[in-house]
């Protein structure tokens, strides 16, 4: 019995100390969204610092309900960096929908990226749709991305550039998406591959977090 209310005390202490960091961090990020421009609900939480890069004649937009975490403190895989928006190119757009999540997320946008709405990024996740160094000959054009509403992106995955990722799709660890992956699928792996259908009427709820909780144990990796 006193073990539980030690526990019950701990995690008390924990919860009040992550609501007071996302305190700590509002107002900065805030200044630091409008200061460089930024299309955003007030609606929006961060555990520490932001990074925030955008080029004139570009667009960036964030809806309401987004959580930007930047603290291992708060996620058990470990975040190896804070969260990095960008736009990298000449009327590039980033456009993030509502109740998305990003742990320690990098998103480079060259040309267009569309984040759809309540979709979750793990842990050091990437997302970019372009090469980089475009005045290398080596590279090509950029294509855009879109992450359809519901997408979970395991922690560490890469997202590369013409990408579309349908609706309530779960894409696993360490993967690397370089081409379509259709709607309600598990796809995983280096380059990303469909492993298994998602049963469409587990897709139906909004929230990604319920959609793996339930397919997890029907997965075979």
């Amino acid at each position: 019995m006193k073990k539980l209310q030690l526990k019950n005390y701990a995690h008390y202490c924990h919860e009040i100390i992550k609501k007071l960091i996302i305190v700590r961090y509002y107002i900065p990020n805030i200044v630091k969204l409008k200061w460089w421009g930024i299309n955003f609900s007030p609606k929006i939480k961060f555990d520490g610092p932001i990074i925030i890069r955008r080029l004139p004649s570009t667009k960036i937009t964030i809806g309401e309900g987004c959580y930007f975490s930047m603290s291992s403190r708060h996620n058990v895989f470990g975040i190896n960096h804070p969260c990095i928006i960008a736009t990298k190119n000449k009327n590039a757009s980033l456009t993030i929908g509502n109740n998305c999540g990003f742990s320690g997320t990098t998103i480079g946008s060259f040309k267009s990226i569309i984040i759809g709405n309540n979709v979750r990024a793990g842990a050091n996740t990437t997302i970019t749709d372009g090469d980089g160094h475009l005045d290398d000959p080596r590279t090509s054009n950029p294509q855009a991305v879109v992450i359809k509403n519901n997408v979970w992106l395991g922690a560490n995955s890469l997202v590369l550039k013409g990408v579309t990722i349908g609706e309530n799709s779960i894409i696993g660890a360490n993967s690397v998406v370089t081409k379509f992956i259709p709607a309600n699928v598990i796809a995983a792996g280096n380059p990303c591959v469909v492993l298994k259908e998602i049963n469409p009427s587990k897709a139906t709820n909004n929230s990604a977090i319920q959609l793996i909780v339930e397919t997890i144990e029907e997965a075979s990796f």
